[in-house]
């Protein structure tokens, strides 16, 4: 009897673990000891800030321990720069919405994707640009396409790992592998002369940049944001 109470209280121990693990917002014992670092705590979105501003605008609020954009909230991004990293976030659209992710953003230009490359969020069954395979969800935009099996329908969240190293640039979706690249490549510069961004001068070529979230009017929601500079 004794033996099975042990086996019983081990067993609640193991599972009560496992749960801690997949709570939303906290980082295991083992990220910590491997230097991750939450970019929001499922509270405060204090290492955010609105694009070319000091302070963020009220539309980005916290929503059910997720950061939430509302309406007209504009681009933000970290207050800290990064170079070669990994970032694991999951993300929810609205139906029939936009949004994006950005790598390696500065404020040098006019907007956010001024030189910025971005990995699209988007409800590809009903959003108007799901025409063209490379505005599908989890692609690098305009220049490489994700699998749409990678996608899941709006208002289901969906979880990206993205990963930059040495300008080698790895994106995930749902498990899915989508993008392997290397910026600056030949190939990747053959992709930029035949995208929209072939006249955007500055475009990928920096070494360094914030991590950036888009506005594109509709709501969408961001949470257990972490990342691991490499």
């Amino acid at each position: 009897m004794l033996n099975s109470i042990k086996m019983l209280t081990l067993a609640l121990a193991v599972s009560c673990t496992a749960c801690a693990s997949t709570t939303d917002n906290q980082l295991s014992p083992q990220e910590q000891q491997a230097g991750w670092q939450l970019l929001f705590d499922g509270k405060d979105m204090s290492q955010w800030r609105n694009f070319k501003s000091d302070g963020l605008n009220s539309q980005w609020q916290v929503e059910d321990g997720a950061m939430a954009l509302t309406q007209g909230g504009g681009d933000i991004l970290t207050k800290k720069q990064y170079q070669n990293f990994e970032l694991q976030l999951d993300w929810k659209i609205s139906k029939k919405g936009n949004s994006g992710i950005f790598v390696l953003a500065d404020e040098k230009g006019g907007a956010i994707y001024s030189h910025a490359p971005e990995i699209q969020i988007l409800d590809n069954k009903e959003h108007p640009d799901n025409k063209i395979d490379s505005h599908l969800a989890g692609s690098i935009y305009d220049l490489f396409a994700a699998p749409s099996t990678a996608h899941k329908p709006a208002e289901a969240w969906n979880q990206v790992r993205i990963k930059l190293q040495d300008n080698h640039l790895q994106v995930w979706q749902n498990g899915v592998s989508t993008t392997s690249i290397v910026i600056g490549s030949t190939t990747w510069n053959a992709l930029v002369k035949n995208s929209k961004f072939a006249t955007w001068q500055g475009f990928a070529e920096g070494k360094k940049g914030h991590i950036g979230l888009q506005d594109h009017g509709d709501k969408v929601w961001f949470k257990n944001i972490k990342i691991k500079e490499l």
